[in-house]
This record gives structure tokens, C-alpha cells and sequence, in this order.
């Protein structure tokens, strides 16, 4: 049997079906939900899905005024949508490396647009960076979750963890910055002659500093947030 027929395609490309978690990575950017519930995520990311289950995206007013006002400044980054039900869920974004948390009581910081999934249950809340929003294309925003439960954020490519300590705050880049721990609350600091050194208007002229006990996943690309058209 030739390597490349339809047989041995198939037989290196189905879907897994040994393990049954919650949240089950099929491939690095490919995420299973096994769904008996309820279960959050980015709006738009379903691919495929078997079983009993309804699509909802998120109310207006669903969670409050106060969630409801920061999302309209946010733009539609945050949108989120309710999948109900039992069977299976694919999800995935733009083909981006996926990770899984599990939170134990603690809490994460994911940037808005690489949030992709939630366990409902999860205590959740959207902060807006005000300071970095008239600095960059589009500003910033992220989701605080806390809590117990599972998570799911995406990369472009493989993310890397930095840990921050007193004595070694961390710089990032705010376009290669996709989440920190939740004890850490980042500043932002310009740089005129780095600006001018890469000689374009990018994040670089902006940079998110890290202080005190903790860490921050960065991810090896450089993310354009395009602000929302009005």
C-alpha cells in the first residue's frame, strides 16, 4: 500500500480517541472540547463539531453593564460565544499553536485576542489598558481569569514563559505579549531612541515592564491590532 493513499491519510489524520478530558488538544492547534455543559470561546473559532449542541454568542447585557461598556471600547476582539450541549467541539483560530491551562485557584492574564476557550464557572473580567490605548493602533486589551477550571489560549508558534523576580523585571514587546500571572500588573514605558532605531512605528517605541513575582508568555511574532472601524 502506497504511503500516500487515502488509507494511510486518513489512518495519520483522524481524530484521536483514546483520551476523553474536557479540553483535549487533537493536534498542536486543533482543540477538542468533549462538551457536557456549558463551555465559553472566542467567537467565530468552530471548525467541526458531533452531538447535541447550540451555538449562542454572548448577551449584550449578559454579564453586566460594566462587562458590556468595556467590550464596545474594546472592540469585537473580545466577542465570546456560549456552545450548550453534549458531543464534541472543535475549535481553533487562524492556525495558531494552542495551550492548555488548568487553574487551581489562581489566576492569568490572557490578551484579549488569544483567548480562545474557558471552562464556565471560571470567574472572568476584561481590563482595559487605557495608558498603552492612544499609543498603538487599536490599544490593548485582556482577560483576567480566576479560579477552578480549564483554559485555552493560542500562539503564533511556540510561546515562551519569562519569570519575573524583583531583582529582574521584564520588557516586552505589547504585540508579542500573550499573558502574565494574575498578581502582576504591567507598566508601560516609551523608548524614542528604539523607535528610531528599528525606524518604524511599531510596539518597539512601547514597551510593557514587569515588576515583582511572577511571569509573562511572550510568543516569538510581532501580533497588529487594527483599531475598530467606527
Amino acid at each position: 500500500m502506497s504511503k500516500y493513499s487515502i488509507k494511510q491519510f486518513v489512518q495519520q489524520t483522524k481524530q484521536e480517541e483514546s483520551a476523553r478530558d474536557f479540553f483535549e488538544l487533537e493536534t498542536d492547534r486543533l482543540l477538542e472540547v468533549n462538551l457536557n455543559g456549558q463551555v465559553w470561546a472566542k467567537a467565530g473559532s468552530m471548525i467541526s463539531y458531533e452531538g447535541n449542541i447550540r451555538f449562542e454568542r454572548e448577551g449584550m447585557l449578559e454579564h453586566g453593564l460594566g462587562k458590556f461598556v468595556k467590550k464596545a471600547l474594546s472592540g469585537e476582539g473580545a466577542q465570546l460565544m456560549k456552545a450548550n450541549g453534549q458531543g464534541k467541539l472543535y475549535v481553533a483560530d487562524s492556525g495558531k499553536k494552542i495551550t492548555i491551562l488548568d487553574l487551581e485557584g489562581e489566576s492569568i492574564f490572557i490578551n484579549g485576542n488569544d483567548l480562545l476557550a474557558f471552562q464556565d464557572g471560571l470567574d472572568w473580567d476584561i481590563k482595559l489598558m487605557r495608558r498603552v490605548a492612544g499609543m498603538m493602533a487599536g490599544g490593548l486589551f485582556n482577560v483576567r481569569l480566576e479560579g477552578h477550571g480549564l483554559v485555552a489560549f493560542t500562539s503564533h508558534y511556540e510561546p515562551l514563559t519569562l519569570l519575573v523576580t524583583p531583582d529582574t523585571p521584564v520588557f516586552t514587546d505589547p504585540n508579542a505579549t500573550v499573558a502574565w500571572s494574575g498578581n502582576l500588573e504591567p507598566d508601560f514605558v516609551t523608548d524614542v531612541q528604539l523607535k528610531s532605531f528599528f525606524g518604524r512605528g511599531s510596539g518597539e517605541s512601547v514597551q510593557m515592564k514587569f515588576s515583582g513575582n511572577g511571569f509573562v508568555v511572550v510568543q516569538p511574532y510581532e501580533e497588529i491590532y487594527h483599531a475598530p472601524q467606527g
